[in-house]
């Protein structure tokens, strides 16, 4: 549902537990990069979190809070996350399973989109599950306060650490390779895993290559000639209780007809293990919805593609004389991602005459690899004139020793100046998830805004922190000591 009025922004906001200051209204004259346009119903559809709006000044707020005040306060580079958003979304998913589908029904986000203790709390208080890939994000959802009944752990190349983890805080396994079942075998649990098998579709869907799973030539999942064998090996192990079967096609996915296509196949499949004795009781279908980037993008709402799988798995078991499994799916990206932004300071400026106007940020790469990594698209403003007009076009560059640090190319601004902070929205899925110390960088602090709070839930780094694993040898210690006393010989020496 889109807001067009005051009121209907009031009764939207209490539908999804919001005050009404938190909804600003559309007005005729709304157009450009940043959008008094919300919807409330589908945020993974806006450019910016749906508690974004402007003070008396015409300041951008979000939460409550002034992103000029915050990035004054925390510093910059800065992860912001608007609570929310992010809670709107988790409701939009279980509200639209619920809706759709006559049988049980879970959604599981999966965390390495953005992993932290405050997002698997939040996500855990709204009753969704979560998918972990790694120790980290496994015991981040354990301490987070996820029930270890509503976590799966995928990956395709588990290790015994990661397993044992995962056998004792009892959650359920994804089987990924033969190499899983190995593993598992050889530490031979006395009590019964809960299993869940993924296998790979053969189905190819219009998204990056890179993020493409869903097709035969992927490290991930059993490939469907190794189904039943590996369906007859499980009877075979008295502590492997299969309850589900898993596949995913990929991510920032604009089309409905592929995931419709995985039920059949989905399908079959459970046909196949429930006639080998197996108790599946779950179908994952996974993610892969996209999101808003750009005013370009056009994603289907959370309600379009929930309705589209729902209805397709029901008349795929339907059709098989099946009876109906527990539907699981696992947003990621459109389930954090809108809810996030992240501030820069600009800082240099460069002007190529006739070819290019570059903007410094004091970040770039290290916080967001996406677009040196897939060519990824964002949406800026400056946090201080959202809504001035742009008067040039300038490419966003960030501060590493490398030329390919862009990070958005022709956008447009009005006149900016070293000082000023600039918003880059929908940062809220693989940016800090995917951010490194690239040229000793320390990473980003993160905060939570809600309601005009804003709590920090991810200290900045200092680079005195990315000393702390270094260690130097004595030996190197020595030769260090001479060399600062007898000046470059030492040094040469070494």
């Amino acid at each position: 549902m889109t807001i067009t009025t005051e009121s209907a922004a009031e009764s939207a906001a209490a539908a999804a537990g919001l005050t009404s200051a938190a909804v600003v209204a559309t007005t005729p004259e709304a157009t450009g990069p940043y959008e008094l346009e919300r919807d409330i119903e589908s945020p993974n559809r806006n450019l910016s979190p749906i508690t974004s709006a402007l003070d008396a000044k015409g300041r951008l707020q979000v939460g409550g809070c002034d992103l000029a005040d915050l990035a004054q306060r925390y510093g910059t580079p800065l992860y912001v996350l608007d609570e929310a958003t992010l809670r709107a979304t988790c409701r939009a998913y279980r509200q639209a399973l619920e809706a759709h589908y006559p049988g049980p029904s879970l959604a599981i986000y999966a965390s390495k989109a953005n992993s932290s203790l405050a997002i698997s709390a939040l996500v855990a208080s709204e009753g969704l599950g979560l998918d972990a890939v790694s120790s980290g994000e496994l015991l981040t959802a354990l301490e987070g306060g996820m029930p270890a009944e509503r976590i799966v752990l995928h990956g395709n190349n588990k290790s015994r650490e990661e397993l044992t983890l995962a056998i004792g805080a009892g959650v359920t396994v994804v089987l990924d390779n033969w190499h899983d079942l190995e593993l598992l075998a050889e530490l031979a649990p006395a009590a019964p895993v809960s299993l869940m098998l993924r296998l790979t579709p053969g189905i190819e869907c219009h998204t990056h290559e890179y993020i493409q799973t869903g097709h035969l030539d992927s490290k991930f999942g059993f490939d469907p000639d190794q189904l039943e064998a590996v369906l007859r090996e499980l009877t075979r192990h008295p502590w492997a209780q299969l309850t589900g079967l898993h596949a995913h096609i990929g991510s920032q996915i604009f089309e409905l007809q592929p995931h419709r296509d995985l039920a059949g196949v989905l399908a079959d499949a459970l046909a196949l293990a429930r006639s080998l004795g197996h108790p599946v009781r779950d179908l994952n279908v996974g993610g892969g919805l996209g999101i808003r980037y750009v005013t370009s993008d056009d994603p289907p709402s959370i309600q379009e593609w929930v309705r589209g799988v729902a209805e397709a798995v029901h008349q795929a078991c339907q059709q098989r004389g099946l009876e109906l499994p527990r539907l699981l799916c696992e947003p990621g990206r459109s389930l954090v991602a809108s809810a996030g932004l992240t501030l820069y300071r600009i800082g240099s400026r460069k002007e190529v005459p006739g070819i290019r106007t570059y903007l410094s940020v004091d970040g770039g790469m290290s916080d967001n690899p996406r677009p040196i990594t897939y060519q990824s698209q964002y949406t800026a403003v400056l946090v201080e004139r959202p809504r001035a007009a742009a008067s040039e076009r300038v490419t966003l560059a960030g501060k590493h020793c490398e030329s390919g640090d862009i990070l958005l190319k022709d956008l447009a601004l009005p006149p900016a100046q070293s000082g000023d902070v600039l918003a880059v929205f929908a940062t809220g899925a693989y940016n800090a998830s995917m951010a490194s110390n690239y040229n000793r960088i320390p990473k980003p602090a993160a905060v939570l805004v809600h309601e005009g709070a804003a709590d920090l839930v991810q200290r900045r780094e200092q680079p005195e922190d990315l000393l702390r694993y270094d260690l130097l040898p004595e030996r190197l210690r020595k030769l260090w000591a001479t060399s600062s006393q007898g000046g470059h010989q030492a040094l040469i020496c070494l």
